[in-house]
């Protein structure tokens, strides 16, 4: 994947429009709201995991999984209202490309995430997958 499909800007854009949506979100909204401390900072290193991933920068310093692990009462349905948003947050970028490839990795993402959170809280159930 070249980096080339997208600048630093457009990654920034999607960031900051896509967590302005989080923070307001009825469901999602309150456990961001409640576990970030800092947003500029927490801004910055998402914008450095996008960086990473679309652009291949290695600027990404850090471990998702632990994190989201501890939080309490995580459901399937959160991960996918997240998947929802992330999605319609890209469908009007001007940048299809890099929308087509967030949304792709934002997809395994999740499904990793809501894999590692079951195991992690639930070992004596067997982790389900999201739809």
């Amino acid at each position: 994947m070249p980096a080339d499909i997208c600048t630093e800007e457009e990654i920034h854009q999607m960031v900051h429009s896509f967590y302005a949506r989080i923070r307001e979100d009825e469901v999602l909204g309150p456990i961001f709201n409640d576990h970030i401390d800092d947003w500029p900072a927490h801004l910055v290193k998402l914008e450095d995991f996008w960086s990473s991933l679309l652009r291949r920068t290695g600027r990404f310093m850090g471990q998702p999984m632990p994190k989201h692990v501890a939080l309490p009462h995580l459901t399937a349905e959160m991960f996918e209202r997240w998947l929802a948003l992330f999605a319609d947050n890209l469908k009007d970028n001007p940048n299809q490309r890099m929308a087509a490839q967030a949304n792709a990795m934002a997809g395994r993402i999740a499904q990793r995430l809501w894999l590692g959170y079951q195991m992690g809280n639930f070992p004596d159930r067997e982790a389900t997958p999201l739809p």
